[in-house]
Parts: C-alpha cells; sequence; structure tokens
C-alpha cells in the first residue's frame, strides 16, 4: 500500500524521508544515480521535491525493495513507459469473443441510459 502524499507544491528531504520510509542519505544517493529526481534548491540551496519527484521516489523504492530490481535494473524499468499494454494471454479467438461481449454491454449501459 502506498502512503499518502500530502496535498503540497512542495516537501523538504525530511518530509520525503518520513513518507517514504528511507534516510535522507538514501534520497541524496538515489538522487544522483536517478537523474528523473530533480529536487528545486531554494536560495538557501535546501532541497525542495515536487509531488512528481516524490511519486517517482516511491517507484524506485518500489522497485528496488519489493521487487528485487538492482540499481542498473530500475534504471533500466524507469526509462520504459509505465503504462504497457495489458496482455490477458488469450488465445487469439478468445480476445474477439471478449470484445464482442463488452461491446455488448457497453451497447446495452447506453441503451438504459437513454
Amino acid at each position: 500500500m502506498d502512503p499518502e502524499i500530502p496535498d503540497k507544491m512542495y516537501f523538504k528531504i525530511g518530509e520525503v524521508s518520513q513518507i517514504v520510509g528511507v534516510e535522507a542519505y538514501v534520497l541524496r544517493y538515489w538522487e544522483s544515480e536517478f537523474k528523473v529526481i530533480k529536487p528545486y534548491r531554494d536560495s538557501s540551496k535546501q532541497r525542495l521535491y515536487t509531488r512528481k519527484d516524490l511519486e517517482t521516489i516511491l517507484y524506485i523504492k518500489k522497485l528496488l525493495y519489493e521487487e528485487k530490481y538492482t540499481i542498473a535494473g530500475a534504471k533500466k524499468s524507469l526509462k520504459a513507459p509505465r503504462n504497457q499494454q495489458l496482455s490477458l494471454n488469450l488465445p487469439k479467438k478468445d480476445y474477439r469473443s471478449l470484445l464482442e461481449e463488452i461491446k455488448q454491454d457497453l451497447i446495452n449501459l447506453k441503451e438504459s441510459l437513454e
């Protein structure tokens, strides 16, 4: 289960550390390894992470800690599109029947709404 991300524009490194559940030095290391994490620096040089950064960090943590990727594997995974097409591994003829069934369900739903 993903932790709830507060509705804020920027997060300090301590907040990100607490939300993600890793130490600040781990976040700094990931920042050096994963170029997609680019925190903004304020005038006092403090890191300010965006919500997108935080979501990326949570995804990296999932890859490394839950799915047991290496750093190199996680980097490769981040380069690949996350929303790859779902494969049901059905025989080709079963896809057609499934699509026909979905189409009929949509027609029935449309008729019930009219």
